[in-house]
């Protein structure tokens, strides 16, 4: 599960615009490997652009998990990724994401939809999902797009959920959902500290444009919640292993709220 992030002004260096192939980004950010919590500034590490804004997010050394080195690039909402070594051990390391703020209510919009397209690696641990928070962040809703686990909540990335198999797999409460041009599993839990209901794309995809507010609706018409305000908006890719250091990207991704 993706945690809410620190943010973090962080001031662009000459240094943080050299990268890998000779590439300069408007910005970018790298955390090193083994930082502790202390080094908010390079874990969080954030940079605002128009509405969206986009965070390095290595989470896990503030929940004891060592995270490897990371490193955000962005030159706007429709051109950023990730380049991230994490360790092939167990845990959530990371989620670096792009945030557009929404805070209206599910009744006040006529709309909200989210375009995506993403290049994604063929190995590793990981999910490229939405991440949106609601109902001031007591409700956390996931839509998974692409994932290197099944659809039926078993494999090396598993959604959180209430109930689980003998063979340590998640169990959905609904499946085959129809929504927003696709099928999905949807699993209901908790982190602690707030619902997390995630939806699992049964045919995966890095290409779509997702219908937010359909899920929101759905949730709301099976009494999840009431009449929540949708806050952030988020999408990225939650990294539990990507060893030898995996590349992400992200293409054209706007959001629309009307």
């Amino acid at each position: 599960m993706a945690r809410i992030p620190f943010l973090v002004a962080c001031a662009v260096t000459a240094s943080m615009l050299s990268a890998a192939n000779a590439q300069t980004w408007t910005y970018s950010a790298t955390s090193p490997e083994t930082l502790s919590c202390d080094a908010k500034d390079l874990l969080f590490a954030s940079w605002s652009y128009g509405h969206y804004t986009i965070n390095n997010d290595v989470w896990s050394p503030c929940s004891g998990i060592p995270a490897g080195e990371q490193t955000i690039w962005a030159n706007s909402n429709l051109d950023w990724g990730v380049s991230s070594n994490q360790p092939d051990t167990n845990g959530i390391k990371s989620y670096p994401h792009i945030g557009y703020a929404v805070n209206k209510t599910i009744s006040s919009l006529n709309s909200l939809s989210a375009v995506v397209s993403a290049s994604t690696p063929s190995g590793g641990a990981w999910e490229s999902t939405f991440d949106i928070w609601a109902g001031n962040k007591a409700h956390e809703i996931m839509v998974w797009l692409n994932y290197t686990g099944t659809p039926d909540g078993c494999g090396n990335v598993k959604p959180i959920s209430a109930n689980w198999t003998s063979a340590g797999c998640a169990i959905p409460l609904q499946t085959n959902v129809p929504l927003s041009g696709g099928t999905w599993n949807v699993y209901v839990g908790t982190n602690g500290s707030n619902a997390v209901y995630s939806f699992l794309r049964t045919t995966k995809t890095d290409h779509t444009t997702v219908d937010v507010l359909a899920f929101m609706k759905y949730l709301k018409s099976r009494n999840y919640f009431d009449d929540a305000v949708i806050g952030e908006i988020q999408y990225g890719f939650e990294i539990t292993s990507s060893p030898g250091g995996l590349r992400f990207a992200s293409r054209n991704f706007t959001v629309t709220a009307e």
